[in-house]
């Protein structure tokens, strides 16, 4: 049989087979029930799969802002901090109120996002903020290895306990009216010292006559923790940072009449960055600096860190003996997390897997792509979610491994990373700086070795 009528065959029934399957997570290759197919099985675990670094990314505009120090017993330490512009209220020219201003407090709001990473029972974390020496520029991309420079004078610290999921009173300020308590979304509200405002603000009427004016003057705020003061093992936390904000509350006296009343300087949109720093344990060091064929742990780890690169060196002599007369109904690609990953530790809910092209342009598997006839089934068919009563990752690779066996398709690098699980509805295979967890995979040479199953079907 020619490979032209072979591979319009393997189009055909493949598209038969994957129509007729539910999500494969749930089904696995040895599952016997109506969706069970039928053929014979090989599995190959000669697969080589070494540590890499993650590519740099742009960190403007996140929609999930990492701030974190995190020492983790396995991977070393990773810290994150922010750097954001600020702006006028309503962003826009500010017109001070009437009477003599006098500020009561003033609180730097950091809204929380979901993704905490880390152990936020037993660490305490101190976040310090200061004043930055460069201007941050909103049209502007910066990468996570941007070094920012900053004043060390403090503008405000907080210790606290990560508590993303719980929400707070506070007094909601009514010009006007009496001020009422309120529950808000959970948030970090950072003391901040009033001299900031009382002269980029309440100062100099040149800085509030546009935007421009303002901006260079104030520059901008760098947010960090401080590492010496973090108890425990301490965490990565994510915030939304289009919503953070210097609130100013004062009151104001206009000819005998008091008020209070409350003036906001929002971070603009895309007026915030992260910066990122790994300093990796010996054990990740030896598996990056590795000349082995593979390894037998992998690191793969989230906030722009580690990856994987996997190749199938056998994929297209395994059916030598049979003249390559085969379709594969199914190829699965299953990965087990190493022992020991508890909370809060716990292996990353999900990984992407992708390719190169011929120009090392990241790109989907066939099976993840909704450009192919044979990946339309969508991002949870084709897998990479991690599933704690296997204890397994399992990635749906049937086209790809199909077009690497008939030459259709070159491998010019194929990797696995982690993913943000709650992107349901594409496989992302984009570097991200906004999604913390990480995972230890077991390579080769163990009981649980990363394995690829094939079911095939010879034909006569």
């Amino acid at each position: 049989m020619k490979f032209s009528k072979l591979g319009l065959l393997t189009l055909l029934i493949s598209l038969f087979i994957l129509n007729s399957c539910k999500n494969q997570d749930a089904i696995g290759l040895g599952v016997d029930d109506a969706n069970q197919l039928h053929g014979s099985m090989v599995v190959d675990s000669n697969i080589v799969i070494n540590t890499v670094l993650e590519d740099t990314v742009s960190t403007t505009g996140l929609a999930k802002t990492p701030l974190a120090y995190f020492n983790d017993p396995e991977f070393g330490t990773t810290e994150s901090s922010i750097a954001t512009a600020l702006t006028l209220p309503g962003n826009t020219s500010y017109t001070l109120p009437t009477g003599v201003i006098t500020i009561d407090s003033v609180r730097l709001i950091l809204p929380y996002a979901e993704g905490f990473y880390g152990d936020s029972l037993t660490s305490k974390f101190k976040v310090d903020v200061h004043q930055l020496n460069e201007r941050f520029l909103s049209n502007k991309t910066y990468y996570n290895n941007k070094q920012w420079n900053y004043n060390t004078d403090l503008l405000g610290s907080k210790t606290f306990t990560a508590r993303p999921h719980d929400t707070i009173s506070v007094y909601n300020i009514i010009k006007g009216a009496p001020d009422t308590l309120i529950k808000v979304a959970p948030q970090i509200r950072i003391p901040i010292d009033p001299a900031f405002p009382q002269y980029y603000l309440f100062g100099p009427a040149s800085l509030r006559t546009s935007i421009n004016a303002f901006q260079s003057a104030v520059m901008g705020l760098y947010i960090n923790l401080d590492k010496a003061q973090t108890t425990g093992p301490g965490g990565n936390l994510l915030f939304t940072l289009d919503s953070a904000r210097v609130s100013v509350y004062y009151r104001t006296n206009n000819g005998g009449t008091l008020d209070t009343a409350v003036v906001t300087m929002p971070v603009p949109a895309a007026g915030h960055a992260a910066q990122i720093k790994h300093v990796y344990s010996t054990k990740v060091q030896t598996a990056l600096n590795s000349t082995a064929t593979t390894n037998s742990l992998v690191y793969l780890q989230g906030l722009a860190g580690l990856r994987a690169k996997i190749s199938f060196p056998d994929v297209k002599n395994m059916f030598d003996s049979l003249q390559n007369n085969v379709i594969i109904n199914r190829a699965e690609l299953v990965l087990t997390p190493a022992p020991g990953t508890t909370i809060p530790y716990a292996p990353a809910p999900k990984l992407t897997m992708y390719r190169f092209d011929l120009a090392k342009q990241r790109i989907r598997l066939q099976d993840a792509s909704t450009s192919d006839p044979r990946g339309v089934n969508g991002p949870s068919f084709f897998g990479g979610y991690y599933n704690s009563a296997t204890n397994e990752y399992h990635f749906l690779v049937t086209a790809y491994i199909q077009d690497l066996m008939l030459g259709k398709s070159v491998d010019y690098g194929t990797f696995i990373a982690p993913a943000d699980p709650a992107l349901t509805n594409l496989v992302n295979i984009s570097p991200t700086a906004s999604y913390p967890d990480r995972v230890i995979i077991q390579g080769n040479n163990s009981p649980y070795s990363i394995k690829l199953n094939v079911i095939y079907t010879k034909i006569k």
